[in-house]
């Protein structure tokens, strides 16, 4: 088995561009490009991806990014060969089975702590099949587009995995304990218009429309005031964990800093104005 430095030697190794990224003003498209495979998430494919989100993210211009995948699918989740290489006896390694643990926390679980902790805006373009690890993707990301061809795959138990990299967190939040037992143990895929009948997704639109749409969004994230989106954000992502007390009061001490800010003058002045 590998050990956890030498999975990433290897993958730092791999020339071939697995993940692009698209510039265009104030939002970026970062695209998952390894379609012969569906966007599995190999060990390179996933490095490139993180390295180019980490980037992303301390862009202080950067507000609203787009995470997709090349067609026909967003991302088939972990990659089989990938997982093969974790399958040490108890015996086998120095490392055990805390090299698949390593490799779940710092890359996959990197990846959706980057997409929560940041305060750009994250919009998940689905345009195909989202399984496991990459159903986590989409589902961490603060608005989901679905296309018409969207497949949500929470297929874990039926390859014999737990719901892992916050997915039993993000969707017992979403649709309950009983619903959310109900995809994992039957292994249900859920087409882009299920998802959106359920709450995962925030719409669905035919497939050629995907981008567009996903863009449009950006052109919202653009027209907000800066402070509204730095703010709102981190309030929204721990509202969930709090009591309703605890959000009242931290939503008390941030509006004030809201009425000093020049963007909240100019609204109020232009609406007194109509």
């Amino acid at each position: 088995m590998s050990s956890y430095e030498t999975t990433i030697e290897e993958a730092r190794a791999d020339r071939r561009e697995l993940v692009t990224v698209e510039r265009d003003g104030d939002r970026a498209i970062v695209r998952m490009t390894d379609s012969t495979n569906l966007n599995a998430l190999s060990a390179p494919l996933t490095l490139q991806l993180q390295d180019a989100l980490s980037g992303l993210v301390s862009d202080r211009e950067l507000r609203s990014i787009v995470l997709t995948g090349e067609d026909p699918g967003f991302s088939a989740g972990g990659d089989i060969n990938l997982m093969k290489s974790s399958h040490p006896t108890i015996d086998e390694g120095r490392q055990g089975t805390t090299m698949a643990w390593r490799w779940i926390r710092n890359q996959f679980g990197g990846v959706v702590r980057t997409i929560a902790r940041t305060d750009k805006a994250f919009i998940a373009a689905v345009n195909g099949a989202a399984a496991g690890v990459g159903l986590a993707f989409a589902l961490a990301s603060d608005i989901v587009i679905a296309s018409e061809e969207a497949r949500f795959v929470p297929a874990f138990m039926r390859i014999g995995l737990l719901p892992e990299v916050g997915t039993s967190w993000l969707l017992t939040r979403r649709i309950g304990y009983q619903r959310t037992f109900e995809l994992f143990a039957g292994g249900r895929i859920l087409s882009g218009a299920e998802a959106y009948d359920m709450g995962l997704a925030n719409a669905v639109v035919p497939h050629d429309e995907l981008m567009a749409r996903a863009l449009a969004w950006c052109d919202r994230i653009s027209a907000l005031p800066e402070h509204a989106l730095l703010m709102s954000k981190p309030l929204l992502r721990q509202a969930a964990d709090m009591t309703w007390e605890q959000a009242l009061t931290m939503e008390e001490f941030a509006e004030p800093n809201c009425f000093t800010t020049a963007d909240h003058r100019e609204a109020v002045g232009a609406f007194l104005e109509k």
